[in-house]
């Protein structure tokens, strides 16, 4: 039940709250006005709800807005807080001081805020309040400094009320352990990588002490016998983690489980990365100590047996199945060594799957948002990105969570710019229709990202990936983003040389063909990217394909779409007044193929729908190719599906103004009525919403207009009428005027 929740969660939409909050924290300006010191209130008078208020300052230190600024909107009474998180802060020990500790505070996370602030600071603003210091109970310093002081009063003992400490990553000595130590009523202790090099003073916590975390204490000088004597002596401990990240030989984790009279009140005990630890020694432990619910044993030699499998009442963090994996992604998310252990083995469990498993991949996410910096970490769990969205496996998995992985894909790309293998991986996740397609992420960074791959590496096969890639995301990007693509990165020069090599290879591959798709989608209502084609000598080497490949109409349709699209810019038609050109494509518009005749016909009523004026081939060339343009599409089949995509109805507009060329019209309306009838959820509302239907009112009451041209336009405002009576959509004007 648990499971199917989490799967719930992740495919159900945001909450209102979340939403709201995310929305605030992101454009905090907008709703706030600035003190004369520069800092943030906001405009409102309102008290928020504490849980509201603790939710708001969760979400920006999770959007890392917590700074000078803004951090003023906590100053005052309008947001209580009760549990503070400003993990990653960048703010002043003056500013902590006035923003919080003037609230009734019972938890504070302030892990990794910037170095400005010391914990010494943090304690000090904090026991100015009497309220904090006698009742404050979890205090997390994780990843600071401790004084820029030496020496430095130790101030831990003045907060009275502390049941929870954890102070990892951190310059903390045997003195200030015992400093900690003399707290009345600490209860959890977490002292993971500090400078501490003797643990006897923990002694002082022997009758309260319930969870003890010592994980890689890499300066202990202390002998394991020593070590042991004080953890015998406290004897309320219901959690001891001594795991440690490989490096040392101890053998601290064998010789506790030795112990037989020792630390029977534990519940969870971790030695994962310890020395020879076996599944003999822990089930022989385990068999004294019925009440242990955790043992972590990652990169050690157990957790193969039976009951250590973690399927039982007795969780395990470990390597053997998913089921251990998973709890140490889920246990280990601070801890970069164990995550990367964690991944290689996942990596190595799942290059079969039959099932989705969209928990396993939220593990590895957070695993990826923990250490964006750490390359194992990344290359690990962009590996197993891979394996668990492949295929089938991505249909199976909420957008929601494949948002996630995606973003997190482009930011490793983004941190590993010049790690193949690294970006392999991320391209062989993107490559999926389902993430591609349906997963809403950034698509003009996605492209700039796999651009910059594809301009420094030659692998042929991730080539092929790349241009793959880029011909879908393409299609989704606006005309402005896809200009400044082709300027940013010469995208049209680097697609091009693609081409260029397979056509002098004469070959037809995927990637050929995806290249095509790219350029094609690429140059789709952009008269910049268009330009570019034209000055790379984009049409002599087009020009070349449909030599090279006579009898290929995936081909041929793939170019002539991309040259549409050339002919539809009016600063580049004179690029294409080229009589061998014209000639080659005349010759196309008698294809059998009716999609590679649609696009030939395409360029030509593009071409003569400018008037004579501009046509410098000739007055009987132009003649003889209307007549063979309206003759040709006449005989045009009715597609089964649709063959074209079009982001708007722009480029129609003109041609259907041409009264005097009624192949010109005729093109025109024969398009639009094939993506209406074919796609009319998309085409009809967006017909509509452009202002098509008083030019097609034009055409139908126009009683000089061609019959054929009419029949069609008839049809489309039909087909229009039917769609908006069954499905909605924009008001559906009728016309002002008519023509006689």
């Amino acid at each position: 039940h648990l499971l199917a929740f989490c799967h719930a969660e992740e495919a159900s939409p945001n909450s209102l709250l979340d939403i709201t909050l995310h929305y605030l924290s992101s454009h905090l300006e907008k709703f706030c006005w600035e003190r004369q010191d520069g800092t943030y209130r906001l405009q409102d008078a309102a008290v928020f709800p504490q849980e509201v208020a603790d939710r708001l300052l969760q979400t920006m230190a999770t959007q890392r807005q917590l700074n000078e600024v803004t951090v003023g909107i906590f100053r005052g009474n309008q947001l209580r807080l009760k549990r503070a998180c400003i993990r990653k802060a960048k703010i002043s020990a003056a500013a902590f001081r006035r923003a919080f500790c003037h609230h009734k505070l019972v938890e504070l996370d302030a892990t990794g805020v910037n170095a400005d602030i010391t914990i010494t600071d943090i304690i000090s603003a904090l026991s100015s309040n009497k309220w904090i210091r006698e009742n404050l109970q979890c205090l997390i310093l994780n990843s600071l400094t401790l004084s820029l002081e030496d020496p430095y009063e130790r101030c831990f003992s003045c907060l009275s009320g502390l049941r929870v400490l954890s102070i990892t990553n951190v310059l903390f000595y045997n003195e200030d352990l015992a400093d900690a130590s003399s707290l009345p009523r600490l209860e959890s202790l977490d002292i993971s990588n500090t400078s501490v090099t003797d643990i006897t003073a923990l002694l002082g916590l022997k009758d309260r002490l319930k969870s003890l975390t010592m994980h890689h204490l890499k300066c202990l000088k202390m002998t394991t016998t020593q070590v042991l004597d004080v953890l015998k002596e406290l004897e309320h401990l219901n959690h001891l983690d001594i795991s440690d990240d490989k490096q040392f030989t101890s053998d601290i984790a064998c010789r506790l489980f030795d112990q037989k009279d020792t630390l029977l009140k534990l519940i969870s005990l971790d030695v994962s990365g310890r020395k020879h630890v076996t599944d003999k020694a822990v089930e022989a432990f385990l068999r004294h100590r019925p009440h242990v619910q955790f043992v972590g044993l990652l990169a050690t030699e157990a957790g193969y047996s039976e009951l250590l499998s973690g399927e039982g009442s007795v969780k395990v963090s470990g390597e053997a199945n998913q089921t251990q994996i998973a709890e140490a992604l889920r246990r280990y998310s601070e801890r970069s060594f164990f995550i990367r252990e964690a991944l290689f083995h996942l990596f190595s469990l799942t290059h079969v799957m039959e099932k989705a498993n969209p928990e396993m991949l939220k593990l590895v996410v957070i695993g990826m948002r923990n250490h964006p910096t750490n390359l194992p970490v990344q290359l690990a769990a962009s590996a197993c990105v891979f394996n668990l969205t492949k295929q089938d496996l991505a249909v199976g998995m909420p957008v929601k969570l494949l948002a996630d992985v995606t973003h997190l894909l482009l930011e490793a790309m983004k941190h590993f710019p010049n790690h193949q293998q690294l970006q392999k991986n991320c391209l062989l996740s993107l490559c999926s229709d389902r993430i591609l397609q349906d997963v809403p992420f950034n698509r003009f960074d996605a492209a700039k990202l796999v651009m910059q791959w594809l301009c420094n590496h030659e692998d042929q096969n991730m080539q092929r990936m790349a241009v793959a890639i880029i011909s879908i995301l393409a299609a989704k990007l606006s005309t402005e983003q896809t200009a400044q693509l082709g300027t940013e990165l010469f995208i049209v020069r680097q697609l091009l040389q693609i081409v260029r090599q397979k056509t002098n290879q004469s070959v037809v591959d995927t990637t050929l063909k995806f290249t095509l798709s790219a350029l094609w989608n690429l140059t789709d209502e952009s008269p910049t990217t268009c330009k570019h084609f034209i000055e790379n000598q984009g049409l002599e080497l087009f020009m070349k394909v449909l030599e090279t490949f006579p009898n290929e109409s995936s081909i041929q349709q793939k170019v002539l779409g991309l040259l549409n699209n050339i002919a539809e810019v009016t600063e580049l038609h004179s690029e294409l007044m080229w009589k061998e050109f014209i000639d080659q494509i005349s010759k196309l518009l008698y294809s059998v193929e009716v999609e590679v005749s649609y696009f030939a016909a395409g360029i030509i009523a593009h071409l003569v729908s400018r008037g004579d004026e501009l046509w410098t081939l000739g007055h009987d060339l132009r003649v003889n190719l209307l007549d063979q343009l309206q003759s040709a599409i006449l005989s045009w089949p009715t597609p089964e599906c649709e063959m074209v995509a079009y982001r708007s109805f722009n480029p129609f507009f003109p041609l259907l103004a041409c009264f005097n060329t009624p192949g010109v019209q005729l093109w025109a309306v024969w398009a639009m009525q094939h993506v209406c009838s074919k796609n009319p959820v998309r085409y009809c509302n967006m017909l509509i919403e452009e202002g098509g239907l008083m030019k097609l009112h034009l055409i139908r009451d126009h009683s000089f207009a061609d019959p054929n041209v009419r029949r069609i336009t008839a049809a489309i405002l039909e087909n229009l009428e039917v769609h908006v009576v069954r499905h909605g959509g924009p008001p559906f004007p009728k016309p002002m005027f008519h023509f006689k």
